[in-house]
């Protein structure tokens, strides 16, 4: 079962997937990989959850991908002795490390290393947004801010912080316990939440230590800041537009993620648009004009991959939902203007020779009009250097590791299949040829290009190109 286009979807599971028959549903309806968001899971939640999109795996025969998502550090207000109390524009009122209950003029902010960390100017803003306020007074214990847009305050607010850099890893106690146990469960992706610095993900790397790729989520702006370092420290990159929306004015997300998007590709990352894409769809079969122009853009601006959050974990129309997000990507590959937008931001390869092997591949490819890319690949390295060159013909991924895989389910336009590695050239070119046909990208007498690592089976070592003619019995070399 062949997707008919390169972007790959992403759905959320939650109580409206929550079953192996829900799963293959979405699977067919389009989805490529499965997230579970661990704000909403426990370790036994997500192993039940991951055993049922293995066995669907299984049944349909081609790789899975999941991503465990971490919860990350959540910020909020004491309660109040009456529940809440409104605020209004102009006045004073204090956040401070007194557990006594709140009122119209105070409040407990039970994170000790935020009171240490405001300064004067600062925003705090509560509830996503709702309310705003900025500090014009600290102390060790307190900051005393005035209310800019003013609201009701109420238990347990969400509070972010714009312009603090809060000292403080990304891993909560409750994401590393979560991390454990998607690790020892064998997931492929770690989303790591409200990431601030490269630090914060070599941590989670470590822990990894290649048992699974790790994503960071861009959601605060001391992430765009170091955006670079962050981009080199990942494996892959998320736009968070929900939480980034609240710590950013509006009117710059889409900027920013027209520029996290083409950084990530720049650097060889697989990069994922994520939030609110098709938030209608939680409650109506039809998206809105505007959601759907949301979703090309980011198919038009060459993402890896487009997520469903809501709509496929909680809405009443999770399939119908991955079935537009899938017509919508089918539609805008074919657009005529889509090729030249995509070449237009393709950015110049690294001065390794590994990454000029990719864009003689891509050069190849496009040159010789030829079917597909075969890529021998035991890391994945070669195919996700292949993919962000985002040729013309099909990306078929060979590699002997089922992780391998199901990790590429994330990469734009790659396809994956299992098999023992090649023990010569010969071989490699034969077995290329075989799946090629067999995968129905390749018809006798066609065309395709071979790109591998020499000696085989060592990870980074692209080094080769082979062009080859499919026959009955295998290749003939051009």
């Amino acid at each position: 079962m062949h997707r008919r286009r390169r972007c790959k979807i992403i759905a959320t599971l939650g109580p409206a997937s929550n079953n192996e028959a829900a799963i293959e549903g979405l699977w067919r309806a389009g989805a490529d990989l499965f997230r579970i968001n661990m704000s909403h899971a426990d370790p036994a939640d997500m192993r039940e959850r991951v055993a049922m999109i293995r066995a669907v795996e299984a049944r349909v025969g081609r790789a899975i991908g999941v991503l465990v998502d971490l919860q990350g550090p959540k910020l909020r207000v004491g309660a109040f002795a009456t529940g809440g109390a409104d605020l209004v524009e102009g006045q004073r009122f204090t956040f401070d490390s007194d557990p006594s209950p709140g009122d119209a003029t105070r409040v407990c902010l039970p994170h000790p290393e935020i009171l240490s960390s405001l300064l004067s100017g600062h925003a705090l803003l509560i509830d996503d947004g709702r309310l705003r306020l900025h500090v014009v007074e600290t102390a060790p214990q307190k900051a005393v801010a005035v209310v800019d847009i003013g609201g009701r305050i109420s238990n347990r607010k969400g509070v972010s912080l714009p312009d603090t850099e809060i000292p403080v890893a990304a891993m909560t106690p409750k994401d590393r316990v979560d991390l454990d146990a998607a690790l020892e469960t064998g997931v492929d992706w770690i989303a790591l939440s409200f990431v601030q610095r490269g630090e914060d993900v070599a941590e989670v790397k470590r822990i990894a230590a290649g048992r699974a790729l790790v994503m960071a989520k861009i959601e605060k702006p001391q992430a765009i800041l170091r955006l670079d370092e962050i981009i080199v420290a990942s494996d892959g990159l998320m736009v968070a537009r929900g939480d980034l929306g609240v710590e950013v004015p509006l009117e710059k997300v889409p900027g920013l993620q027209k520029r996290i998007t083409r950084e990530a590709r720049r650097l060889g990352r697989p990069v994922v648009v994520a939030t609110q894409m098709l938030e209608s769809m939680i409650t109506t079969p039809a998206p809105t004009r505007a959601e759907v122009s949301d979703v090309a853009t980011a198919v038009f601006e060459g993402a890896d991959a487009i997520m469903l959050s809501a709509e496929s974990a909680s809405g009443r129309y999770p399939v119908e939902a991955v079935s537009m997000m899938n017509r919508i990507g089918e539609e805008v590959e074919q657009e005529a203007v889509y090729r030249s937008i995509i070449a237009a931001q393709r950015a110049a390869p690294e001065r390794t020779g590994a990454d000029a092997v990719a864009t003689a591949a891509r050069e190849m490819a496009e040159t010789l009009d030829l079917k597909a890319i075969v890529a021998w690949t035991s890391s994945g390295a070669t195919a996700l250097r292949v993919a962000r060159e985002r040729p013309r013909a099909p990306i078929l991924a060979l590699t002997p590791n089922r992780d391998t895989a199901r990790r590429l389910t994330l990469a734009w336009g790659v396809l994956t299949v299992v098999t023992k590695d090649a023990h010569d050239v010969d071989d490699m070119a034969n077995r290329a040829c075989k799946f090629a046909m067999r995968q129905r990208l390749a018809l006798q007498g066609e065309r395709i290009l071979i790109i591998a690592g020499v000696p085989f089976g060592t990870p980074g070592a692209t080094n080769m190109l082979r062009l080859a003619f499919v026959s009955e019995d295998g290749f003939h070399a051009e």
